[in-house]
């Protein structure tokens, strides 16, 4: 039989495309005559998105690929997939897991990371491996190489793509947390960073318009978004609660992790392994409250300013008063539309390489 390829590209957006050669997801057990579970070679796919970062974490991304090898080659089998457009990482990821991947790494910034944590649910319920291995689950892995990382942040992971080698090669699992959002339509959508409310989602929309320009995506995307921003009244329940109106909301944060927006700590407080999210909302700022205490937002000592509250929840609903339909909500950057939304913690979801 012909050795199996090191590396094995996927650039068909099809969810095909990582069951080519398949057989290097399969794993030897029971009376098969395979090799045992202590001995085999372990799984890893890649997922890269080649224009994330205006092209460079492609470009950082071949740079690592021989250090990488090197470093994991030897017990390791290697998958790269390369993504063709929105939404092809969730199709990677699901076809890996039921493939039977060890792991599933986002190799780009939080928006390659969130479609691949989406890529492990389907249908409002965990991917599975159909084989059903009981002791083995595919695990959640992340190289840091895009415009933003803020997910990273929070365990104090650096930009280098050497040290994520490291946490690879070292394979020590944690249960995270994953927020899980709903609207209307019944539709769920995940995220494992910070979901966000009003005038940040906004901002948030209008930055993906500036990729090109950097991290300085984000304050085009806010001084856009601020013209023509209004306060506006919320109807809000916690952890199915009593409904309560919160007056003139700037904005709403739900934090699975601490950071959003290129380094902005806006939930100083969670922390994606608690089984809680932390909830921050600014009333009646105005524009000039941001330039005044822009430095406490990255800081994240603002909870203590005038008109910010915080607390720990396991679910949110938020409505808009006005009606209108027109106030954003996204996740881990990613615009998903707007208000109606319940929004709730998965505890210890997702195993991640840490």
């Amino acid at each position: 039989m012909a050795a199996k390829p090191s590396v094995f590209r996927a650039d068909n957006p099809l969810p095909s495309d990582l069951s080519t050669d398949s057989s290097i997801y399969r794993r030897g057990g029971g009376g098969g005559g395979g090799p045992s579970s202590a001995s085999r070679r372990r799984d890893l796919v890649f997922v890269v998105n080649p224009r994330g970062a205006n092209g460079r974490t492609v470009k950082e991304w071949k740079k690592l690929l021989p250090y990488l090898r090197s470093r994991l080659g030897t017990h390791c089998n290697i998958c790269e997939s390369l993504t063709s457009g929105p939404s092809h990482a969730i199709d990677i990821t699901r076809e890996a897991i039921r493939e039977g991947a060890d792991v599933v790494v986002a190799v780009g910034g939080d928006g390659t990371l969130h479609e691949v944590v989406n890529g492990f649910f389907w249908d409002g319920k965990p991917v599975a491996n159909p084989e059903g291995e009981l002791m083995h689950s595919t695990a959640l892995g992340l190289i840091p190489l895009g415009t933003g990382s803020d997910f990273a942040r929070t365990f104090g992971w650096k930009n280098d793509p050497h040290e994520a080698v490291e946490r690879l090669a070292k394979g020590l699992r944690s249960r995270v947390d994953v927020g899980v959002i709903s609207g209307e339509s019944g539709e769920s959508h995940y995220f494992i960073n910070v979901a966000d409310i009003h005038l940040s989602a906004k901002a948030g929309y209008y930055a993906s318009k500036y990729k090109r320009f950097g991290n300085l995506c984000y304050v085009l995307g806010s001084l856009q978004a601020f013209m023509g921003h209004h306060n506006e009244d919320l109807r809000i329940r916690i952890d199915e609660g009593e409904w309560k109106v919160y007056s003139q909301v700037t904005a709403l944060c739900i934090g699975n992790a601490k950071y959003f927006g290129g380094g902005m700590m806006i939930t100083p407080n969670a922390d994606p392994c608690s089984g809680n999210f932390e909830v921050v909302i600014l009333q009646d700022f105005k524009w000039y409250d941001f330039i005044l205490k822009l430095h406490r937002l990255y800081m994240g000592t603002h909870l203590s300013v005038k008109n910010v509250s915080s607390r720990s929840v396991h679910s949110i609903e938020v409505e808009d008063l006005s009606g209108r339909g027109s106030i954003y909500i996204q996740s881990d950057g990613e615009h998903l539309g707007f208000l109606p939304r319940k929004i709730c913690i998965l505890p210890s979801a997702i195993e991640m390489i840490c």
